[in-house]
């Protein structure tokens, strides 16, 4: 038994006072009404409806149930239509969890422009570094950089590239000299962040040859923008996201090295939970971060670890 269609069919019996023209309003035929009304009166233990050939009534118990049934139905119907434009324009609260530093060199500035396309929408975006379970926290939508993306039944569209360049500042490659090799690095002050996968090993190719370097830091951050700002100290070098430093390279304030060797890509991706019945406002939303990362592709000499 259907439960909602037999509840549905009991109102308009009820209320019609005849099983035929309930099927008529239902575009079922009476033996189907028939059917339905026999089976929700043997799932709820009592007899809703007394009938003959010429007349039906209610019972003193199908009286009280068809009360309790118009008020279940009627809110029903009321929560359909409350989601009604929800469904077909994008409103309410988008909740969305991001690295800090991709959202802040990427996407900040342009959020007051997307927010002011959809006057009915509010943003409630949440900047962190660490890597958060979407479902649990109750996120929306997680922007996620990675270069080994999870099994998972969560759907990742895929926003950029984003490249990595092994750099420091010039006054320490005055100092301390550059690394020709990967293995070079062992002798150098490395600065590391400490939210990446592969934080403690850095893996470099060059055509079949494959280097990985176990990284001992001094200095450990969950942060590309605290790693630039040592850099800028002169303070060591760091493997770091080519974009968050590729104005200080071309104005000199950094230098790179170890350009002839590439290392892992990480892609930055868009991770919500379903393809069916995506709401609005995540579609919206991710066509508004398919437009930004679309706008300045990335580019550079190498690429690593799952730094956002």
């Amino acid at each position: 038994m259907d439960r909602y269609t037999a509840l549905q069919v009991f109102r308009h019996v009820a209320e019609l006072r005849s099983f035929t023209e309930a099927g008529q309003r239902l575009g079922v035929s009476s033996a189907a009404v028939s059917k339905n009304i026999a089976e929700l009166e043997t799932y709820v233990g009592a007899r809703l409806i007394n009938r003959t050939t010429r007349r039906m009534a209610l019972t003193e118990e199908g009286r009280i149930y068809l009360e309790h049934v118009t008020r279940g139905l009627d809110a029903l119907a009321e929560a359909d239509d409350a989601l009604g434009p929800i469904k077909t324009s994008p409103r309410g609260t988008l909740r969305v969890t991001a690295p800090m530093t991709v959202t802040l060199t990427r996407l900040s500035a342009a959020i007051p422009r997307f927010m002011s396309q959809y006057p009915d929408l509010k943003l409630d975006l949440h900047l962190d570094d660490r890597r958060v379970d979407l479902v649990r926290e109750g996120f929306d939508l997680a922007i996620r950089g990675t270069d080994n993306l999870e099994d998972s039944s969560l759907i990742a569209r895929k926003l950029a590239v984003m490249p990595h360049v092994i750099c420091a500042a010039p006054s320490y490659f005055e100092a301390h000299g550059k690394p020709r090799t990967p293995s070079d690095l062992k002798a150098h002050n490395c600065i590391r962040f400490s939210h990446s996968g592969h934080s403690d090993t850095w893996e470099f190719k060059q055509g079949d040859r494959i280097e990985r370097v176990q990284i001992e830091a001094r200095y450990s951050v969950g942060s590309s923008l605290a790693i630039r700002d040592a850099l800028h100290a002169g303070f060591g070098l760091s493997l770091i996201p080519y974009p968050y430093v590729e104005d200080d390279l071309k104005q000199g304030r950094l230098q790179s090295a170890l350009e002839d060797w590439r290392t892992v890509e990480t892609t930055i991706y868009a991770i919500y939970s379903s393809r069916q019945h995506v709401s609005p406002k995540i579609r919206a939303f991710l066509g508004f971060l398919i437009e930004e990362f679309g706008r300045a592709p990335t580019t550079g000499t190498t690429a690593s670890n799952d730094q956002g």
